[in-house]
């Protein structure tokens, strides 16, 4: 019954999917089509173990550097190299991962910092098992493939890269050195995402029709990093690039909920608008003097984009980006069944036929204080092994970051390395997710027309297995 359902769908609600070669459709789902001889694919690659992962880490400043501590605190690592352009960084993070160590482990690390091509030098001296990437976006991907040129497994900050070129080409050479590249992904491992995962593959909301997922962020105040930081760079972004600049926070936890690009369903088309682009200039005027940088810039992108995602079976996904807007922080993280709904901003649920004594239908939520009983019901198991704050472990994640949603993702990796385990989240999954950039930005360049997305798998999504519910 659950397959037929499927079937009814993608033949009824896709009748016009027939018609995805039709000149209306644009983007560049028949670039790179071939892949090479002897090049693997990697959808549920295992790698060979790593009893010891011996990693490098590519920018500190930020996110870099709690990813290095985090990975640090765990049994069979080392950090064995850290480059960043700033030599306090590196300084700073040097004794964290030496305290961390106890004169036991992360006593011989190398230091680069300075030219910006330092990271060069360290991938040929050291040759680590992975290397961290957490720098600005328009490096990941070259940082990415010589990583894994030079036999390293790469891991690497949101998003993977920022044009359709760059993505392919961290595909063609993951498939051609066989090395892992993991984009880090940490929302997928927030506490509400992973009982969500858990509750989808239960089948508790039946068939999947519909997601909403968002990364709704009032970064103004990143602009007072003129110099360096995070504001220094991002900024420019706004002003010079078009559509959703950063779409994987609260698309990637959706993807998996839908298993697209893994066995079941996968990315079809897309459309995307654009709201027009004024707080930034308005934040700029308030806060800067005239002949300030920030004032000089035009400021392109809108403000707000939202995008809508067809997929092969007709469900529909609504992905949303706002970094500007006065307004509360949200995912949205909403996905909609045949059953019920499980939504976020505020976490509540709403079932067809009710749960226990909370809600006789699908007419009233759950939310607040009534939730604990659904967590205590559904949380995820992988979830509830590593939140216990009586363990060492568990005492680590807590302080990680983000609800513990950044160790959990760490620990993960390390786990999948010692044990030569598929990755949670394979290369295609972090592409298909960081394309709705360039795709989104198609479309508004064209007024919205529907632009087709890369099957970065080359038709192998089809047997690629479905993320399990891990414990």
């Amino acid at each position: 019954m659950k397959k037929s359902r499927r079937n009814f769908i993608k033949t009824t609600s896709l009748s016009i999917a027939s018609l995805s070669s039709s000149s209306f459709l644009t983007g560049f789902s028949n670039q790179y089509s071939d892949r090479k001889s002897g090049n693997q694919y990697m959808g549920d690659f295992k790698a060979p173990k790593i009893k010891n992962i011996r990693a490098a880490f590519i920018g500190v400043g930020a996110r870099g550097g709690n990813h290095l501590k985090s990975f640090a605190s765990l049994e069979g690592t080392e950090v064995v190299a850290i480059s960043d352009l700033y030599q306090d960084n590196v300084n700073r993070e040097f004794k964290i991962a030496s305290e961390i160590g106890e004169e036991k482990r992360h006593q011989n690390i190398s230091l680069y910092w300075g030219d910006e091509n330092k990271w060069r030098i360290m991938l040929r001296e050291i040759k680590p098992d992975v290397v961290f990437i957490s720098t600005n976006w328009n490096n990941h991907a070259v940082m990415a493939i010589e990583s894994m040129k030079s036999g390293a497994h790469a891991f690497v900050e949101v998003p993977i890269a920022t044009n359709i070129k760059d993505l392919w080409n961290i595909i063609d050479t993951s498939e051609e050195t066989k090395k892992h590249c993991m984009m880090l992904e940490n929302v997928n491992y927030g506490r509400d995402e992973l009982m969500f995962l858990n509750m989808c593959r239960k089948g508790l909301i039946g068939e999947l029709l519909h997601g909403e997922a968002s990364y709704i962020h009032d970064l103004r105040f990143q602009m007072k990093e003129e110099n360096r930081g995070t504001g220094s760079w991002r900024t420019l972004h706004y002003a010079n690039s078009k559509g959703n600049l950063y779409p994987t926070h609260g698309l990637g936890p959706v993807s998996q909920y839908m298993n697209l690009s893994r066995g079941e369903d996968n990315f079809k088309t897309l459309v995307s608008f654009s709201s027009p682009a004024i707080g930034r200039r308005l934040y700029a005027e308030k806060n800067y003097p005239k002949e300030h940088k920030w004032n000089k810039l035009e400021y392109k992108n809108g403000d707000l984009n939202t995008s809508i995602i067809k997929t092969n079976l007709g469900r529909t996904i609504m992905v949303q980006w706002d970094e500007t807007s006065p307004r509360p922080y949200t995912r949205l993280n909403l996905i909609q069944g045949t059953k019920g709904i499980l939504a976020g901003f505020p976490t509540r649920i709403a079932l067809e036929e009710g749960f226990k004594n909370l809600s006789k239908d699908h007419h009233s939520w759950i939310e607040g204080k009534d939730m604990k009983a659904i967590y205590d019901e559904y949380d995820h198991p992988l979830y509830k092994k590593l939140n216990d704050k009586s363990t060492s472990l568990g005492k680590q994640i807590a302080e990680s970051g983000h609800g513990g949603m950044d160790g959990i993702m760490i620990y993960r990796i390390v786990e999948c390395l010692q044990n030569g385990l598929p990755m949670d989240q394979n290369v295609y999954e972090g592409c298909f997710w960081s394309v709705i950039t360039p795709l989104s930005a198609n479309s508004i360049k064209n007024d919205g027309e529907p632009q087709s997305f890369p099957d970065f798998t080359r038709g192998n999504w089809e047997k690629t297995k479905p993320l399990k519910i891990i414990s």
